[in-house]
Formats: C-alpha cells, structure tokens, sequence
C-alpha cells in the first residue's frame, strides 16, 4: 500500500503542470443573467423562490421543482437544497475519511483525484458546467482545502465512474426492467429498476425527487440526492424513461464524461429511442455502463451499452420484454473476455434468471405486481438465501426504486428504507401543466402503492440489527484485541442464519484466534449456502484449506 502512495507522489510530482489548468478552470457564465434566489421559509419542509419551491411530503420524500436558465437552475436547487446538499457533502467525505484516515495518504489521494479528473471539465457540456457552477456557490466552506466548489461540485458527479474505475467494482449490482404488450394487463410500456448504490444509510436519508423544466429542452422527473444534477433514475416529458446499471469495466487513465451527465443529456434532449442512441454515442465515457431506455412514442425499450472503447445496443426482437442487470447483451460485446469473465463469476446473469422465473410466475403486470418484483428477496426456485444476498433482486441496501409508466406519464418512487416503503405516485401531465401543488406535494397520493409488510416483520428487525452486528464482527476480524462475548456468534448468525457472510465472519474470527476447530465448521457451513460471487466461494474454499493444514500441524 505505501508503495502505491509513493508511486502517486511521484506521478504527481511529474505532472503538477499538467492539471494546473484544469484546477484553475471556471466555466463562461457571462451569457445567462441570473437572479440570487431569496429562498422564503414557510417550516421545516417548505422552502419557495418565486415558482421554484421544495417541499417534504408525508413518507419523507423532498420533492424539488427548479425553473431557468442553466446558472439560474443550478442557483435555485443550490439555494433551496443548501441545509440538504451540505448534509450530503458532510456523509460522503466523512465516508472517504473512514476509507482512509491516514492525513498524509488524503493529501495523497485529493492530489491523484486532481490529476485523474484534469480532462473531466473539457467532455461535460459548457450549460452542465454552468449549473454545476451555480449549484456549487452553495456548498460547504469546510471543503475548500480539497478543491474549489465548483471542481468539487464537478468531481462529486464523477464519484460513481471514478470508484467504479479506480477499483474495478459496483457498488453492488443494480437490476431493471421493461415489459409492454402481452406482459402488462393495460399492454402500455412499463418500467422497474432498483438503484443499488449504497454509501451508507445515512446517504439514503434525504432522497430528492426533482421536477426541472430548463430554458432549453424537455421538462422531466429525476430521483437521485441533494447536490446532484446528474440523472440516475428518470423521465421526461414525452415519456423518455432512463435508468443506468454498472457493467465490468477497465480502469482508464483519465476521467471523461460522468454517465450521470449523458443520461441528463438524453432526458433533456431526447424524444425517442433514436435520439437518445445519438446522444449516448457522441460521448466520451470512462466506465462501462448499461443504460436501459423507455419510449412511450416508440412502445419500446432498449439497452445502450457504452464502454470507453465500445459501444451496443441491445434491442429485442419477437418478445415484449427486456431485462438489464449488469452485464452486457449486445452483439457488439459478445467477444468481450471481461464482460464473459463477469457473466460467469458475478450475481448478474443470478438475478437475470431470477427475472425471468418471476415474468414466468407473472404473465401480465401492473405497477403493484412490479413493485412486488423489485422486493423480491428470494433466489431461484424461491430459496432462502439469506437477506442482504446480492444474488436477490432486493438487496436490502437500494438506494431507491422507481416504477415507470411511459405512456401514462406516471412516475412511483419508492419511500425509505430501501424498496420498502409506500411507491409515491407522481403525473408528469399534471406537474409540468404549471399548476400549483395540491395540499403542499406533487404527488397523486391515490395511485400510491402501499409499503411492504415486511417492514413491519421480525425479520426485517432482525435484519437491521444484523446490520449493526455485522459491523462489529467485522472490527472483531480486523483487529484481534477485540474480543467478542460467548454468546455474541450464535445471535449474530440466528439474526441472518441463509446468509453464507455470517458464517464466513465467524470462521475468519475463529481463524484469527487458532481456534481452528470452531473455524473449519463454519466455513463448512458458508459453503453450503449460496455463495454470491465466484470469487466469494474461492475465497472461503481457501480458508477452509488453510484451516485444514492449521489442523494437520498441530
């Protein structure tokens, strides 16, 4: 590890020249006139400035409406969403500091994020860099001393590429879905995607749902977090649908355009599928990415696959429905060993299956069976695998879950925790008509779709302490000082007794100490339960060997 610091030192030192230009960028703003919002407080929950207002409905979702030119939306979100962007900022650095609390490996890293994101200002749109500028006038001061505002502001849409790219991983695997025709009861296109980015609970707290209706291009819906202009989950409009999951990808050698970003650009730009492929294809990227399109003027979906070196779209033919986890489908990735590599070693092609087992059990859906699909939390054949497995639809750790209905213009975005709580229904018809909210929310309260029983079940207490619990055992892994009570293993394990993870801590715990008896048991019993990766399972086989030797020594 020190050797990798001293490696970044070094190139940095080599290159400071190199990123002076970029650190020092500030986007041309002279071209749009803008107005300091003068945010009126009404409480806690209700914030306007002029037409542009946010507000907390009663399941604790924010829900955003901004108007303008691009400086003048990225002030109105920044001025409206401060208190909630600066929350935000406050969870995500405090994150990186757990990741890595050494000061001088910090200084190291905000250096490297420099150099790495030194091209990232020439690939996003002059207008973007306008908003992002706006936006970014109302972050914290605290934050200074790791870059100016506007950089940060910038960086901090790149988050999701940059550890996607830096560390070759997912944050977990997301899952999506389009059916229409024969697989829906009304035949109109209907869409589901659970966003499983997780960065912590705390992350997931202050979801916002925002309504844009820019100066340029088509009013649409985004459901992301404060401080984000980027587009993870939405629609537009003309009932343009968009969702991104991570796919395998190479590390880069230097950031391009945030994928948050292109898909803003094709919900913003973009009225069918055709489009939205030109738009997709004239930017450069620098993670591998599945963005699954809906078109209500088309009646149909597809799959953009776009890479930093390849680029394919997947569309279906004689069928009426498509599925997107995180692996690539078309033709122009078939020969791809990483994309192979990760269809046989990943959960991707687990839950693709798992979809497909679910449309068989539900031959025509509606919003409600869809919603029942995003919960899933069994394997296949409906096995119990453990809550929290990544081989599951429902991971338990979604940062949000979205049903569209394209033709309809109808939007259900899911209520904390998870995919969980009540699906709030929102009518883009009726929100970008110009009229005012009724009882102080966007929402079409009588289409909402009711919270999962499961929330109010043991089990899912159970699985919240698990949470916890699996925190402590891992403290207990990582550091032998810490000893844990005699009876601490055996609840932890009846908190999530299908999940291989709980057994594995155990036999590492026990490992660590010699206990090897006790260890080799446990990681016999991880092996009987369905493993989520590949590498996983190698993984426990090799400590289960180790311990194996451990015992023939002794």
């Amino acid at each position: 590890m020190n050797i990798i610091f001293f490696s970044l030192s070094l190139i940095l030192n080599l290159t400071s020249c190199g990123i002076r230009k970029s650190v020092h960028h500030i986007p041309d703003i002279k071209q749009y006139s803008v107005e300091i919002p003068e945010v009126k407080k009404i409480n806690d929950s209700v914030f306007s400035f002029h037409e542009n207002y946010l507000t907390k409905n009663r399941q604790q979702l924010w829900e955003l409406y901004i108007t303008g030119n691009p400086l003048q939306l990225g002030y109105n979100n920044g001025a409206l969403t401060q208190g909630l962007m600066q929350k935000q900022e406050d969870v995500f650095f405090s994150k990186v500091e757990g990741f890595v609390p050494s000061k001088f490996k910090q200084d190291l890293l905000r250096g490297f994020l420099k150099w790495y994101n030194r091209k990232m200002y020439l690939n996003i749109r002059e207008d973007y860099q306008a908003e992002l500028y706006g936006l970014s006038r109302y972050s914290s001061d605290k934050y200074n001393f790791i870059t100016p505002k506007f950089l940060r502001s910038m960086y901090l849409h790149g988050a999701h590429d940059i550890g996607h790219a830096m560390q070759d991983l997912m944050m977990v695997g997301c899952t999506s879905l389009a059916v229409w025709n024969e697989n829906t009861e009304d035949g109109d296109l209907l869409i589901g995607r659970n966003f499983d980015f997780y960065v912590g609970d705390d992350f997931a707290k202050n979801k916002l749902i925002e309504f844009v209706e820019p100066e340029g291009g088509i009013p649409y819906l985004s459901v992301s977090w404060p401080g984000m202009i980027g587009v993870v989950s939405g629609m537009n409009r003309e009932g343009l649908t968009v969702t991104i999951n991570a796919g395998k990808s190479k590390i880069p050698l230097t950031a391009k355009t945030p994928i948050s970003l292109v898909t803003r650009e094709i919900l913003q730009y973009a009225k069918n599928i055709d489009e939205a492929i030109a738009i997709a294809k004239k930017r450069k990227v620098f993670v591998s990415e599945s963005i699954l399109v809906g078109s209500a003027n088309d009646k149909n979906a597809v799959i953009i696959e776009v890479s930093p070196d390849n680029f394919g779209v997947y569309r279906v033919e004689n069928t009426s429905k498509v599925f997107c986890t995180n692996h690539f489908q078309s033709e122009a990735y078939k020969n791809d060993k990483r994309n192979q590599k990760h269809i046989l070693e990943s959960h991707s092609e687990y839950r693709y299956e798992k979809l497909q087992e679910l449309l068989q059990e539900n031959k025509k859906l509606n919003p409600e069976k869809m919603a029942a699909i995003l919960r899933d939390k069994s394997g296949l054949k409906g096995a119990s695998i453990g809550y929290g497995n990544e081989k599951a639809i429902n991971q338990l750790l979604a940062h949000h879950a979205v049903i569209f209905s394209s033709q309809k213009r109808l939007a259900w975005v899911s209520a904390n925790p998870y995919q969980l709580g009540e699906f709030v229904c929102y009518d883009l018809n009726e929100i970008f008509s110009g009229k005012k909210p009724i009882n102080g929310t966007l929402a079409r309260s009588e289409l909402n779709i009711p919270k999962d029983p499961f929330l109010d079940s043991q089990a899912f207490k159970n699985y919240e302490e698990y949470k916890f619990a699996n925190g402590e055992i891992s403290d207990a892994v990582n550091d032998k000082t810490i000893e844990l009570t005699d009876g601490f293993i055996p609840h932890y394990q009846s908190l999530n007794p299908d999940f291989w993870l709980v057994y594995y801590q155990a036999g590492r715990y026990y490992f660590n100490r010699k206990e090897y008896s006790r260890a080799k048991t446990e990681f016999k019993k991880a092996l009987s339960k369905e493993i989520t990766t590949v590498p996983d399972r190698e993984n426990v086989e090799k400590y289960l060997k180790k311990t194996e030797k451990k015992l023939k020594g002794e």
